[in-house]
């Protein structure tokens, strides 16, 4: 029998010579996700303290750190959850509740019929054909531009589609990627535990975040000259964490890059739900608001190429967690190929096949998403009710957030088009910035911590995204209950102002 001093010493070489932080793979330790990051951390720690009983200056956290609106009080949409509560439990469905109506059992039924075991079985590797068959519906009508089932795939969110085509895309370490900055952190974080680069190309703040062809242009040179091979072109629109929506002779000139540098176009547009318009802006250029929405309305990648007859490659991404379905703990979206050679199609579904297929639940919620109840359903007058209610509040959100924001001292908002986000600068004082080096913290990070340890909101620091050199940002939602959102920007108001003359 080993002694206790015996086993320790086992212990302590089995820890030297076993798993470590040197030799674990060091692209795990490269990779970072801010979004979900320490400041986050603090803010559940908070959180369990205030759980205990333990005092603080707020009753309350208030993430505004990520996307997440049903966390924060938006309800789900009842067709959706109807549909999957049938197929969940289909003995319900010969004799469903009377709140059942007669398209959402229709609905179940037709899944079912074309989902051999239901919600707890495989579906073949590309999802479920019913759903892509809807998917490709819903894209034809959009685009104006007939779409092939065959060429989507049903993913755990849109985040699975771009880790698998950051996966095909990167096969040696000077394989690059073009992402903008700011960026939304999954790309970085992803291209770093493929092993490849990634190329920044700066959105230009100063004309609401738009692309700028001659920086994108700048930064694809830069790449090249040391040695990096371009792979592709990541967009994403409408942006996040900045909002801004492209216009259509900017995506033009976007798919032109693509074709001149022959490479593949990653267009992120899990937001295209959320498209508010310009309506400050709208005011400040006397235009009217239905002029500037017309503007603002959204127009995807895969319209442009067809519009245009290019033979541009694309991914393209879409998702249930956003838009004013908002169902991310489903973890449902879909990837869809264009231009894409058949036999990297192969290697694609490999990729998919080996984790066998997306979760069923998800993959129904997004063929909810792209195909609603429609006139004359039973369920579309309160399905168009729930959607218009989230949506109207959402564009009140936005622009009541960035009005705020900009009211607020050193402190100025873009127009805030699309997405659920703002992402204000911030023009910190000498002082804070000081104060932050003393603290071995970046500026924003420590602005962002006092305004958690002070209030209970929870943002992310413009670090966490990219931003130029000598700025500072943070990212917030607008996702607060429209109830609760003037006490939020009460909080960060009054916060905002003694920050600014405490560290004047």
């Amino acid at each position: 029998m080993l002694s206790w001093s015996r086993a320790q010493r086992l212990v302590g070489r089995s820890m030297s010579t076993g798993m470590n932080m040197k030799n674990i793979n060091q692209k795990v330790i490269n990779a970072e996700y801010a979004v979900r990051g320490p400041i986050v951390m603090r803010g559940m720690m908070h959180e369990e303290a205030l759980a205990k009983g333990e005092k603080r200056p707020f009753d309350k956290i208030i993430f505004c750190n990520v996307g997440n609106p049903q966390q924060l009080g938006q309800k789900p949409v009842t067709f959706f959850r109807q549909v999957l509560a049938l197929m969940d439990y289909p003995e319900l469905i010969d004799n469903p509740p009377p709140m059942f109506t007669k398209d959402v059992v229709a609905r179940a039924k037709n899944y079912l019929a074309r989902c051999p075991g239901g919600t707890g079985a495989y579906s073949e590797s590309k999802g479920i054909r019913a759903v892509r068959e809807d998917v490709a519906k819903f894209i034809s009508k959009r685009d104006g531009a007939e779409a092939d089932p065959d060429r989507i795939y049903l993913t755990d969110g849109a985040s699975q589609g771009v880790n698998v085509c950051l996966n095909i895309l990167i096969g040696s370490e000077q394989d690059t990627i073009l992402i903008p900055i700011p960026q939304y952190p999954l790309y970085t974080a992803t291209i770093a535990l493929c092993g490849g680069k990634y190329a920044p190309y700066y959105l230009n703040e100063e004309n609401g975040w738009s692309m700028d062809i001659v920086e994108l242009e700048r930064a694809a040179a830069e790449a090249k000259a040391n040695g990096q091979k371009l792979k592709a072109l990541a967009v994403i629109n409408p942006g996040n964490p900045t909002g801004q929506c492209l216009p259509y002779a900017n995506m033009v000139e976007v798919i032109q890059f693509c074709e001149r540098e022959d490479i593949v176009l990653m267009a992120d547009e899990v937001y295209q739900q959320n498209v508010y318009g310009g309506y400050c802006d709208a005011m400040s250029r006397h235009r009217t608001p239905a002029e500037v929405e017309a503007e603002h309305k959204f127009t995807s990648f895969r319209r442009v190429i067809k519009q245009e007859k290019s033979k541009c490659q694309l991914m393209s991404f879409h998702s249930v967690s956003k838009g004013v379905v908002g169902e991310c703990g489903r973890r449902g979206g879909y990837l869809e190929l264009m231009n894409i050679d058949p036999e990297v199609e192969e290697q694609i579904l490999k990729l998919f096949s080996i984790g066998l297929c997306s979760n069923i639940a998800g993959q129904i919620m997004v063929g909810c998403m792209v195909n609603p109840p429609k006139p004359g359903d039973a369920s579309y007058v309160q399905f168009v009710k729930e959607y218009d209610d989230m949506y109207n509040s959402l564009k009140r959100r936005s622009h009541k957030l960035r009005e705020a924001l900009n009211s607020m001292p050193n402190t100025t908002c873009t127009e805030i088009d699309g997405a659920l986000y703002a992402f204000p600068k911030i023009d910190l004082p000498p002082k804070a910035i000081a104060a932050a080096a003393e603290k071995g913290m970046k500026p924003d990070a420590f602005f962002c911590i006092e305004l958690l340890d002070s209030t209970g909101i929870c943002v992310v620091p413009g670090s966490g995204f990219g931003q130029k050199e000598g700025t500072y940002h943070f990212r917030t939602t607008f996702l607060p209950p429209e109830s609760e959102m003037d006490a939020v920007i009460e909080r960060l108001t009054v916060f905002t102002t003694k920050f600014m003359n405490k560290y004047a």
